[in-house]
């Protein structure tokens, strides 16, 4: 996030994220609400600050990794809970913080801070270095349940995409990230980073997707695992926009395979068949295409030839 000044972040970040034109997310909540998996909020506390923290648990005999969601620039709405009972209802562990917690009224939070806008303004407001404390707060709470196995994962969307790929050159013990049209961090932070990171984009967001070939470039030469996949004709957010009844085909595809993607590679990577290292090229003259292979010389699957910058 260093890599560009903060004001010129915000401005792009309301933009990209639509924030004249949230939808009602009532259908969100009401396929929440029918859920059968046990969810809960937890008060997780450090350094004198409170994060209430949505957790929702499989419906499993066996310990389960833990996959800590970070948020959109709107908060914890109703679609990031059902994004967090989705995953588990895959069998997974999923906490899912509130990292305005306490800005609201009586010290609440996203829902308690009085409309989109001031969410938005509350969000963009937040301290990294607070940011990241937050979320190693969390992670180890999700960690030290007696339910989960010792592998943690982390993804993000938008902002919380951004903060995905930030907090992976902070978190050594990240089993994988999931990028979802989030920026990159500094390439001298990606040095840092010791999971793979999985990268998830909208063909029809250039703002974003204009910086997968230079992290392409960066990661590379700093070793690090980065498989970064464009969905064609998608929009920024579709993962959201792609489970709204009025969803485009282009952005509701894109979540099918985007979410059918995020399961294999959390399945391969529980299980340790994602621990092969592999490397990207960048763009070929005149495709813009990435190809990603293997140490072996073979190409996975979900990123045979992956399609950058909105080409």
């Amino acid at each position: 996030m260093t890599r560009f000044p903060s004001f010129f972040l915000i401005v792009c970040t309301l933009l990209a994220c639509g924030v004249s034109s949230l939808p009602a997310q009532d259908w969100a909540k009401a396929k929440l609400e029918q859920s059968e998996r046990h969810r809960e909020y937890v008060p997780v506390k450090h350094d004198g600050r409170t994060i209430n923290t949505l957790v929702i648990y499989p419906e499993t005999r066996d310990k389960a990794p833990v996959v800590m969601l970070i948020h959109e620039i709107f908060g914890l709405t109703d679609w990031l809970k059902l994004q967090a009972d989705e995953l588990a209802a895959q069998g997974y562990i999923v906490v899912a913080p509130d990292l305005v917690s306490g800005l609201g009224e009586n010290g609440g939070g996203t829902d308690a801070l009085g409309g989109q806008d001031k969410v938005i303004k509350a969000v963009t407001s937040l301290d990294a270095s607070q940011v990241t404390a937050d979320l190693d707060a969390v992670a180890d709470y999700g960690k030290s349940l007696p339910s989960a196995n010792g592998k943690l994962f982390t993804g993000g969307f938008c902002w919380g995409g951004g903060k995905t790929f930030a907090f992976a050159t902070h978190r050594h013990d990240l089993s994988a990230a999931f990028v979802f049209y989030g920026p990159p961090p500094a390439a001298a932070d990606m040095a840092k980073i010791t999971a793979p990171v999985y990268g998830f984009y909208g063909g029809n967001d250039n703002r974003i997707g204009a910086t997968v070939p230079q992290a392409i470039t960066d990661m590379k030469a700093a070793g690090k695992v980065y498989e970064p996949v464009t969905y064609e004709g998608a929009g920024h957010g579709f993962m959201r926009a792609g489970q709204s009844p009025d969803a485009k085909p282009a952005d509701r595809k894109a979540f099918d395979e985007g979410f059918a993607r995020l399961l294999k590679e959390l399945k391969s990577n529980t299980t340790g068949e994602g621990s092969k290292q592999t490397t990207v090229d960048g763009p070929q003259p005149g495709l813009g295409m990435a190809v990603v292979t293997v140490a072996d010389g073979s190409v996975p699957d979900c990123c045979a030839v992956v399609q950058v910058n909105g080409m």
